[in-house]
């Protein structure tokens, strides 16, 4: 065990941590793991970018011109 606590006290960084997760039971498990990786995503702290007049009009073209593709022909 000490070997164990010794490679995660060397190998762990604050941009790269280790997290030690007990196994007991598969529930609890995923429960500590959903946990990890939901604060692991609020401490990045993300953004929607900002999207131009003239990138929302190309995009606006690319939607239209994809829909038109994707109608049944005419009889």
């Amino acid at each position: 065990m000490v070997a164990y606590e010794d490679m995660i006290r060397a190998t762990a960084t604050p941009w790269a941590p280790w997290y030690v997760v007990p196994a007991d039971h598969k529930w609890f498990t995923r429960a500590v793991v959903a946990g990890a990786f939901i604060d692991a995503l609020a401490s990045l702290d993300l953004e929607y970018p900002e999207v131009g007049k003239a990138k929302r009009a190309e995009l606006a073209s690319a939607r239209k011109a994809l829909h038109a593709s994707q109608e049944p022909p005419a009889r």
